[in-house]
């Protein structure tokens, strides 16, 4: 359910963003083109990561090879010693599945998004004779979901790319599945011999269009096999080349006797399984794989020329590797950062000048002694009697802080009464 929720919302976001391009560029083809490019630049980084990793497998496969025939009787060991070196070569052996993996859900959402929407009759009484969109992820309010469905403006470079090459140069029959009796029917509308009225189209669950629109029994591919189909077959020519190349540089980025032979017969199949594929798909779609072979080759080219695959490319990573297992640095996270930080405040603290004496705080400061005191005039000293006066001992006009003069310390003398 969940995996449904989200195929859908990339089937719907793909649809909103090709309609929105062709709001602003309003041709078919330059849209599909400027959405695989979109594409593909937000897949680079897994990309760039496949091929590296698809290259260095097969890179170690005569090494692989080697131990295979080495520990042909100890499995156990075996796996130990390939993983070892895979480890020692920086490889990751599913690095190359991933990424691959990421990118072919892409594949398939932009043929569910380019291919034409289906049509179905509608289930409601009041609706009789009228049908319904079905398996569209376009806006319904959006210029080229109204020409797609309608079959208009959707030519590019002397092709319709709704069609494909086994229909190109043909009127061909736009069908539809009868929920009533499980049967395939032809539209009606221009184009049927047996019903050639065209019934009104309403959008998803049978809502109304911003629009008018009307079925066809026909779509409209060309009048002539030849020349029509020229343009389809060059498309398709192309495609195939593209991928047959971008296979055998990869082939020649790799060392001798690095792939197998079910490896080689498959990267020979591929492009023959896609040719046969591309007869019977959109040209649509045939020009998105088109333009995504060709950035393929662009993103090999570059990784070829700075040399981050290649013969040498992998000899290169394992002697990094060595180096930093040699020369171990220790991976910096938040743990360590704070360790780091602790540190240096300790380090720093240790660096300060600590006072003098045996216990951590601060001695206190002896005071010198100043002598026996004078007893102050008319008065007499500690131990006698007060003057005159002055029942309290205070001489009268006297300041009020004489009254918290401190003791003398006991190793002070005092005077003799």
């Amino acid at each position: 359910m969940v995996a449904n929720v989200l195929w859908q919302g990339l089937l719907n976001a793909l649809g909103s963003v090709l309609a929105w391009i062709y709001d602003i560029v309003p041709n078919y083809g330059i849209a599909i083109i400027v959405l695989t490019l979109a594409i593909r630049l937000l897949l680079l980084p897994l990309g760039i990561k496949q091929i590296k990793s698809m290259q260095h497998m097969q890179a170690l496969q005569p090494k692989l090879k080697e131990l295979q025939k080495k520990y042909k009787n100890n499995r156990q060991k075996q796996q130990e010693e390939q993983m070892k070196l895979y480890k020692e070569a920086g490889v990751n052996p599913l690095g190359g599945c991933l990424p691959m993996l990421l990118t072919l859900p892409f594949l398939f959402a932009m043929y569910a998004v380019i291919r034409p929407p289906t049509l179905t009759p509608s289930q409601d009484p009041q609706q009789r004779g009228s049908f319904v969109v079905a398996n569209n992820h376009l806006p319904q309010d959006s210029a080229l979901f109204q020409n797609v469905l309608t079959h208009q403006n959707t030519d590019f470079l002397f092709m319709n790319l709704q069609c494909n090459l086994v229909g190109a140069g043909t009127q061909v029959e736009i069908k539809y599945k009868d929920p009533a009796d499980r049967l395939v029917k032809q539209l009606p509308g221009p184009g049927n011999t047996t019903d050639a009225t065209p019934a009104p189209i309403l959008g998803k669950d049978g809502t109304a269009l911003p629009f008018s629109a009307q079925t066809r029994g026909t779509l409209d591919c060309g009048h002539q096999r030849f020349p029509d189909m020229i343009p389809y077959i060059l498309l398709l020519a192309i495609m195939v080349g593209s991928t047959f190349f971008q296979t055998w540089q990869m082939q020649r980025a790799s060392p001798k006797d690095s792939q197998s032979s079910q490896q080689q017969a498959i990267t020979r199949v591929m492009p023959l399984m896609f040719a046969f594929f591309g007869l019977q798909f959109p040209a649509g779609l045939v020009l998105y794989w088109t333009v995504s072979n060709g950035l393929q080759v662009a993103q090999q080219t570059y990784l070829l020329r700075a040399g981050h695959i290649g013969p040498e490319a992998l000899e290169r990573r394992m002697a990094e590797q060595n180096e930093k297992a040699a020369n171990p640095t220790p991976r910096r996270g938040v743990m360590s950062w704070m360790t780091e930080r602790a540190q240096a405040i300790q380090d720093q603290r240790g660096q300060t000048p600590k006072p003098k004496g045996n216990g951590s705080a601060p001695q206190r400061k002896k005071r010198p002694n100043p002598g026996p005191r004078k007893p102050p005039s008319g008065g007499s000293a500690r131990g006698g009697k007060p003057p005159a006066g002055d029942p309290g001992g205070r001489k009268k006009g006297a300041a009020p802080g004489n009254q918290l003069r401190r003791n003398p310390k006991p190793d002070q003398p005092e005077d003799e009464a």
